[in-house]
């Protein structure tokens, strides 16, 4: 069973970076040909989509972080990464990687949180 494991949160300043990475684990599951996003959840609110990567590369991001956020994907080591600059306190959440909008999904990993506070 496919298992996403997302790392890279932790505790920054405003205006602060933080790069996630995101790999599959538990099974040979190849990310290649897939179109991945990123998910972010505050405290008290749903989880919303931040960005997406397709197989052919082109990306996607959500108003909030369009010039801050860049996501991309190194299919050689089997990682999807987001590059996150200008961090605001309201970036503060609990981020996640999965398949993009529209596709089945996997089952979600633990996340990792990211925390914006000075």
């Amino acid at each position: 069973q496919v298992q996403l494991a997302e790392s890279g949160g932790g505790l920054v300043q405003p205006g602060g970076s933080l790069r996630l990475s995101c790999a599959p684990s538990g099974s040979i599951f190849i990310i290649r040909d897939m179109g991945w996003g990123w998910y972010r959840q505050a405290p008290g609110k749903q989880r919303e989509w931040v960005a997406t990567i397709t197989s052919g590369l082109s990306t996607e991001y959500a108003d909030s972080v369009k010039g801050r956020f860049t996501i991309s994907r190194d299919n050689a080591k089997n990682t999807v990464y987001l590059q996150m600059n200008s961090l605001k306190p309201e970036d503060t959440a609990v981020y996640y990687c999965n398949r993009r909008p529209g596709s089945t999904m996997l089952n979600w990993g633990r996340g990792t949180q990211g925390t914006v506070s000075s």
